[in-house]
């Protein structure tokens, strides 16, 4: 089974849902991991343009972690769990989110995460997030925006356990931030050992610099029969 995954850090959607949108169609993506999504009627309004079902954890009295995932059908939502990081900055609480997602016989763990600021939290946060993932049983596709390059701390514990889709099929050299002028690796998938990456691209051109300030990673992957 293929499954084409896309990786995003959407900016709250400030450039526009319909820039984001537009972009995203294009591609036509399996499932969308997707950070900074921003305000629920904006999410709501971008997965209506793309077609595609859309899950996070929204507070009213709770400051949110604005992580999403997205499937296009046939893959449906079966469960989510949001797991939040410990607190290091006041009012940017991080986590990830934690989707179970079908199609068929066939069943597939998403992930849509985000690193903090610094390093120390990000290693924290990455030591959480793989306390999470691998206590999953079948395949997972955990991506999102870790703020740091492939050197950091954060990103080498990771690659330890799991598989860094970029360093299996990535085509150029998969810069992602900013998108004006790219300069830095720090947004990433990665899957564990039951996924063959395929390809990873990230993609590029004027409207992808006019829709963030990240941009998208898409990532074509097979899931085991």
């Amino acid at each position: 089974m293929r499954v084409r995954v896309l990786v995003y850090n959407v900016k709250a959607f400030r450039l526009g849902v319909r820039n984001a949108a537009m972009l995203v169609a294009e591609y036509e993506p399996d499932v969308a991991l997707i950070q900074e999504c921003g305000p629920r009627h904006r999410l709501r309004v971008f997965a209506d343009a793309v077609g595609m079902e859309h899950v996070s954890e929204h507070f009213l009295l709770r400051r949110s972690i604005h992580n999403a995932v997205l499937v296009r059908r046939p893959w449906h939502v079966l469960s989510k769990r949001l797991h939040r990081f410990p607190r290091d900055v006041r009012f940017y609480p991080r986590g990830a989110l934690i989707v179970r997602a079908a199609r068929a016989d066939h069943r597939l763990w998403a992930v849509s995460v985000h690193l903090g600021l610094t390093p120390g939290a990000r290693r924290r946060n990455a030591e959480e997030l793989l306390s999470q993932i691998l206590r999953l049983e079948g395949p997972v596709v955990a991506g999102g925006d870790l703020n740091e390059g492939p050197t950091g701390d954060a990103v080498s514990l990771l690659s330890e356990r799991l598989r860094d889709a970029w360093t299996r099929g990535g085509e150029g050299t998969g810069e992602t931030f900013r998108s004006d002028g790219p300069q830095a690796r720090i947004d990433y998938l990665f899957v564990t050992d039951r996924v063959t990456v395929e390809r990873a691209v990230v993609i590029r051109g004027s409207q992808a610099s006019a829709s963030s300030d990240h941009l998208p990673l898409l990532v074509d992957v097979t899931l085991p029969s």
